[in-house]
């Protein structure tokens, strides 16, 4: 067993961090007190190939795998969550049209992205379904070649930056199974009809744009549809595992800032004559952050290699790398504010914001308690 970074991946992660200190790092508190997406910064990134990292070559991707989008995550994150999720998001809802996409979608929609002229997002929660996605109630009926969509979506990442969302809909209302009748369809944020409502006032990650849309007699052409009529549902289930790893990976990067920042201020601040780095109950919630960190880092590792070599414990593992890295993120970060003390609890410091951005990560791509009921049932079934 290796564990040891492969040299190119190693410079590409170097290349990030240069990137991290020199353009996220000192913007990013102005981005979350404005709550205002980092547009120039997004762009910047692309040149880097961070935007849809994981197309394939021909689409403008680097052909990312799941370990290296787990690296990618890691590093960003660590910097800024706020402004690591705009730019880890341009390509929301993409794994789509990957898989079941047709070429022409893949061609018109992907390569954009990567370039940084577009952003995508995936349409799916509503105000009366979250964690229970067959309540979804958006409809799309088919009108001649169109389909004519209404709905109200929520929560919605990219809300009113995105240029094209992927939409979760109900297609076939009569289905028999709760699980079928729903289809997904690309709308374009220029259709008529089409209205996002940007949410503000948000704990955290605050420089991401967060949005409710209104789709009201929406008209999409029949192409639109990604894949088969009906099988909406279970094209979004399919990807579930890779996505609950890139927040794995974020609760990781988001922690491991947020320890880095305390080491550094234990180091420098000085109570009785010495750095409080000195003191031993310092010294052991560094121990215990620490260690924690690298543990949440080697199960989301672990995780991301067996759903790249489609392990049968793939699902039980993202689930289980998801709720222990969320937790490990919140609880690190509230021990890197316990450690600055007073100055932790001001946003003059990063640490105070990263508290806030942590506990996202236990509540998107399926809550922790969720997480607990897949990981219990991959475990007892």
């Amino acid at each position: 067993m290796d564990f040891e970074i492969p040299s190119a991946q190693q410079t590409m992660l170097n290349e990030i961090r240069k990137f991290g200190e020199n353009e996220i790092r000192p913007v990013a508190s102005e981005y979350d007190r404005e709550e205002k997406y980092p547009r120039e910064v997004v762009e910047q990134s692309a040149e880097l190939g961070l935007l849809g990292a994981q197309f394939p070559f021909e689409y403008g991707g680097v052909d990312a795998s799941p370990v290296e989008l787990s690296l990618i995550t890691e590093e960003l994150f660590s910097h800024d969550p706020g402004i690591a999720l705009c730019i880890t998001s341009t390509d929301f809802g993409s794994e789509v049209l990957l898989e079941f996409g047709t070429e022409e979608q893949r061609e018109k929609y992907l390569p954009p992205i990567t370039e940084g002229e577009t952003i995508m997002g995936a349409a799916i929660s509503e105000p009366q379904a979250g964690s229970d996605v067959s309540s979804v109630a958006t409809r799309a009926e088919k009108d001649g070649d169109e389909w004519v969509i209404n709905g109200n979506k929520m929560w919605i990442t990219n809300g009113t930056v995105g240029d094209y969302f992927v939409v979760l809909c109900k297609t076939d209302p009569d289905a028999e199974s709760r699980h079928a009748g729903f289809s997904q369809i690309i709308v374009e944020a220029d259709r008529d009809g089409f209205k996002a409502d940007k949410i503000t006032g948000k704990m955290g990650v605050r420089a991401s744009d967060t949005a409710e849309l209104v789709l009201d007699d929406v008209r999409v052409p029949e192409e639109n549809l990604v894949g088969t009529r009906g099988e909406g549902f279970y094209q979004q289930m399919r990807f579930f595992d890779e996505t609950r790893i890139i927040v794995a990976s974020q609760g990781v990067g988001i922690a491991r800032g947020a320890a880095e920042r305390a080491r550094e201020y234990a180091l420098e601040r000085e109570q009785f004559g010495q750095p409080i780095s000195d003191f031993q109950s310092i010294q052991h919630k560094f121990a215990e952050m620490f260690t924690d960190i690298e543990a949440a880092r080697q199960l989301t590792r672990k995780a991301a290699w067996a759903v790249e070599n489609d392990h049968e414990d793939s699902t039980k593992l993202a689930s289980m790398a998801k709720e222990y890295g969320s937790r490990v993120a919140v609880e690190t970060t509230q021990e890197a504010v316990q450690i600055l003390g007073g100055s932790g609890y001001v946003d003059d410091f990063d640490v105070e914001r990263f508290y806030r951005d942590a506990k996202i990560t236990q509540i998107y791509e399926g809550t922790t308690e969720i997480q607990k009921n897949i990981i219990a049932r991959e475990l007892l079934s």
